[in-house]
C-alpha cells in the first residue's frame, strides 16, 4: 500500500511579489500575514451529531432525490457513545467487500472493513481512532476478485497531486461574515442586474517568483490580490476555472475526480471559504465552471469504481467520448443524477457558491456530439437527442433555482436548442443564462478581417440581434477563444500595432453596448498579447507600456459606464432596450445603436467606426431633441488614441433622418467608439 500513499511536501513560508512594475498595479496585501477569520469553532465529542445512514437516507438515494446525500456519504467526523471518530460511507453496490485504509490503521488492508447496508449498494462503517488530516483510500473488491484503490467520491478533501488519496477535513469550522450578501442574493433579479463576470485560472493568474509549487498563490493570497482588481475594475463577479478536485494541470480543471473537493493545489477547504467570503464581503459574486459532462479515466477516480460501470455508462457508445478520452456520466441512474444535483447543492451551501458555468452542455445534449457513425446510438424514438439529460438538465434547475432563487446557472452551449433559458414547465432547461457562442464566433471572425473586407461582412455584428430574444444571453469572450493558436485578442486583430489596439477598443465598446451580460477572460482586459497558458502567469509586465496601460484604463472606464448605467443591463433580452439607429452602413462598416432604460433616463448612444477612415460631417438620426454628451472615445489620448477632435456636446436639428424626426452631425475618428448620454 506504500505505493499508494503519497505524502504532501510542507510549504514554506511564501513572499510577497513585488518585482515587476506591472504587478504593482494589483497591490500586495498582507496575504501571507492577514489575520484569518474565526475558524477555531471546535466542537466536543458530547457536542458533536452522530453520522448514520439510514433506511431513509438509502431509499431516497436510490430515488434520485437524496439532496444532503453529501452529508451521509463521504467521511465525516462524528461521535458515537460519547467516542469521538469518522463515519464512512460509500456507494459500490458491485463490491463483494469494501475496506478503508489510511494513517489511522497504518494502512492496513484488512483492519476496518466496511458494512453492506441493503440492496442499494451502500457500504459504512465508524472508526474511533480516525481524525482530521488523516489521509486514506476505500480498498475495493470486485466480484471478481480484484483489488481496486479508489479516492472518496464524496470526499472533501484530496492529497495535492501526484498523490491520490483523500483526507478527512471538517467543514464546519469557518465562521461566514457575508450574511448581507447572501440575504441580499436571496432577492436579486439576475436578468434585471448588471452582470459583468472576469473569467479566470488562478494558477496562471498571478505567481510568487520562487519555483515552489509552481509559485502558486494560495486562495487566501489570491483572495486579497484578486478582490483589490476585481473591485478597481468594476466587475461584478470572478468565474473560476478549475476548483473541483482535479489530477492534470493541463485538463484545466475539465476533467475531474473529486467532485466534491476544492482542489488542493491552493490550500485548504477553509482557504477556499476565505477566498468566497472575502469576495462577499466586497461585493463580488463568484461563479465556478461545473463538469457534468464527463469525467478523467485516472484509476483512483470514478471510472469503473466497484469493478463496474456505475458513474458512467456500461454502453461504450454512451459512455465514452472517443476525441476527449474521458467518461460520460449515466444520466439515466437515479444516483448519479442525485450524485451530481447534490454536488451544486454541496457548493451552494458548504462554500456560499452563487452560480456555475456549467461546461460543454451540447455534449450531453446530443448523443452523436463529436462522435462518428457506430459510435453512438439513437434514442428510442430514433432521433440524437439524449432525453435523460434533458430530464437531468430539468430536474437540476428546478430544484437549485427553485431553492435559491438567486443562483446562477449558465450554460456553454454551442447550438441552437431552443429554449436553454426557458421555463421547464414549458418545456425549456430552466438556466438563469446561456452562453451565446454564436455571437462570439462572429464577432472574432469579423474582428479578424482586414478593414478593407469589413463591408462584405457588415452583418456578422448585427445578425445576433435576429434572436436576442430566444435566450438570456451572456457575450462570452473567454479562455476558448485565447488558446491552441487562436492568438490573444489583441493579436486577432488586424494592422499594425496601434491599429490592433484601437481595433479592439472599438470592438469592446461594441460587446458592451450591446445587449447580453458581459464576459472577459484575465489579460483581456490590459491587451494580453501572447496566448494563454495555464504554465506561466499573465504578462503583468504588459502594464508599463502605453498601449496596455491605455486599454487597461479603457476597459476600466467600460465596466464602470456598464455598472452606472441601468440601461445596459436592464433589457438585455428585448427590444425595449436596444434600438439600432443604422445597422446597413455597411459601406462605411460604422455601426450606430441606443441602448434604453425603462424610465427613459440615462440612455446611450452608441457610434462605432470599424475602418481606418475618419468620417468627416456623419450624419445619424436621433429619436431626441435634447442635447447629447460625450461620455466615452475610444481614441481619446488617455486610452492611447490618436486624440482626433470629437464634438463634447451634440445638439440635434429638426431633420427627418434614420426614420427618426431630428437628426445630428458629427466627425468620427478612424477605429473609434464615441458614447453619448441623452
Amino acid at each position: 500500500m506504500a505505493a499508494e500513499k503519497k505524502t504532501v511536501a510542507k510549504k514554506g513560508e511564501t513572499k510577497k511579489t513585488t518585482t515587476t512594475a506591472a504587478k504593482k498595479t494589483v497591490k500586495k496585501s498582507s496575504a501571507t500575514t492577514a489575520k484569518k477569520p474565526a475558524t477555531s469553532k471546535t466542537v466536543k465529542a458530547k457536542e458533536r451529531e452522530r453520522v448514520f445512514i439510514s433506511e431513509a437516507d438509502q431509499y431516497l438515494f436510490g430515488q434520485g432525490i437524496h439532496y444532503d446525500i453529501y452529508k451521509k456519504l463521504g467521511a465525516h467526523l462524528s461521535c458515537e457513545n460519547g467516542v469521538e471518530g469518522v463515519f464512512f460511507g460509500v456507494w459500490a453496490p458491485n463490491a463483494s467487500a469494501v475496506y478503508v485504509i489510511g494513517d489511522f490503521n497504518n494502512w492496513d488492508e484488512s483492519a476496518t472493513p466496511l458494512t453492506k447496508l441493503g440492496p442499494g449498494g451502500i457500504h459504512t462503517v465508524f472508526v474511533p481512532n480516525a481524525k482530521e488530516n488523516d489521509y486514506y483510500k476505500y480498498l475495493i473488491y470486485t466480484s471478481s476478485g480484484d483489488k481496486l484503490y479508489k479516492t472518496d467520491p464524496f470526499g472533501n478533501y484530496q492529497e495535492l497531486r501526484p498523490g491520490t488519496a483523500s483526507r478527512i477535513v471538517d467543514l464546519e469550522k469557518f465562521t461566514w461574515d457575508d450574511a448581507t450578501w447572501m440575504k441580499e442574493r436571496e432577492g436579486m433579479d439576475p436578468n434585471h442586474s448588471p452582470l459583468a463576470i472576469y473569467e479566470c485560472h488562478i494558477g496562471s493568474w498571478m505567481r510568487h517568483p520562487q519555483p515552489e509549487e509552481k509559485g502558486f498563490y494560495n486562495y487566501r493570497e489570491f483572495a486579497d490580490r484578486i478582490v483589490e482588481y476585481l473591485k478597481e475594475m468594476r466587475y461584478s463577479h470572478i468565474e473560476l476555472m478549475g476548483i473541483a478536485e482535479y489530477p492534470f494541470d493541463g485538463s484545466w480543471g475539465y476533467q475531474v475526480t473529486g467532485y466534491y473537493a476544492p482542489t488542493s493545489r491552493y490550500g485548504t477547504p477553509d482557504d477556499f471559504m476565505y477566498l468566497v467570503n472575502k469576495l462577499h464581503q466586497n461585493g463580488i459574486g463568484i461563479i465556478l465552471d461545473w463538469v457534468p459532462a464527463h469525467f478523467a479515466t485516472d484509476a483512483h477516480g470514478l471510472g469503473k469504481f466497484d469493478g463496474q460501470c456505475i458513474f458512467e455508462h456500461p454502453d461504450p457508445r454512451k459512455g465514452e467520448h472517443p476525441d476527449w478520452g474521458t467518461k460520460i456520466f449515466n444520466y439515466e441512474k437515479t444516483e448519479v443524477r442525485d450524485f451530481l444535483i447534490a454536488n451544486v447543492l454541496f457548493w451552494i451551501r458548504q462554500f456560499h457558491i452563487d452560480g456555475i458555468r456549467v461546461d460543454a452542455v451540447a455534449s450531453m445534449l446530443y448523443l452523436d456530439y463529436g462522435k462518428k457513425d457506430g459510435q453512438w446510438c439513437p434514442n428510442k424514438y430514433g432521433g440524437n437527442e439524449n432525453l435523460d439529460a434533458i430530464e437531468f438538465f430539468k430536474h437540476l434547475n428546478s430544484v437549485v433555482r427553485g431553492t435559491y432563487p438567486g443562483f446562477l446557472t449558465i450554460a456553454e452551449e454551442s447550438t441552437a436548442w431552443p429554449k436553454i433559458t426557458g421555463d421547464v414547465n414549458d418545456n425549456g432547461l430552466g438556466f438563469s443564462f446561456k452562453w451565446n457562442m454564436g455571437w462570439m464566433h462572429d464577432f472574432c471572425e469579423y474582428m479578424k478581417l482586414d478593414p478593407y473586407f469589413r463591408k462584405d461582412n457588415h452583418y456578422a455584428l448585427t445578425f445576433a440581434m435576429s434572436y436576442n430574444e430566444s435566450e438570456n444571453y451572456i457575450l462570452p469572450l473567454s479562455h476558448d477563444e485565447v488558446v491552441h493558436l487562436k492568438c490573444s485578442m489583441v493579436e486577432k486583430m488586424p494592422g499594425y500595432k496601434v491599429d490592433k489596439y484601437a481595433n479592439l477598443r472599438c470592438g469592446y465598446a461594441f460587446m458592451f453596448g450591446h445587449c447580453g451580460k458581459k464576459l472577459l477572460f484575465m489579460g483581456q482586459d490590459f491587451g494580453q498579447e501572447r496566448e494563454w497558458s495555464e504554465e506561466r502567469e499573465l504578462d503583468w509586465n504588459l502594464l508599463a507600456e502605453d498601449l496596455n496601460r491605455g486599454m487597461h484604463d479603457y476597459v476600466r472606464e467600460l465596466l464602470g459606464i456598464y455598472r452606472d448605467y441601468k440601461c445596459l443591463y436592464e433589457f438585455d433580452n428585448s427590444w425595449a432596450g436596444f434600438e439600432w439607429i443604422n445597422c446597413d452602413d455597411k459601406d462605411r462598416s460604422t455601426y450606430s445603436f441606443i441602448r434604453k432604460s425603462s424610465d427613459g433616463k440615462k440612455s446611450l448612444l452608441f457610434i462605432i467606426n470599424m475602418t481606418p477612415m475618419t468620417w468627416e460631417g456623419y450624419k445619424l438620426g436621433v429619436p431626441t431633441s435634447k442635447k447629447l454628451k460625450l461620455i466615452l472615445n475610444s481614441d481619446d489620448v488617455r486610452f492611447q488614441g490618436k486624440g482626433e477632435p470629437v464634438k463634447e456636446e451634440l445638439r440635434p436639428k429638426k431633420e427627418n433622418c434614420d426614420y427618426r424626426d431630428y437628426a445630428i452631425t458629427l466627425d468620427v475618428p478612424a477605429f473609434s467608439a464615441l458614447v453619448y448620454e441623452f
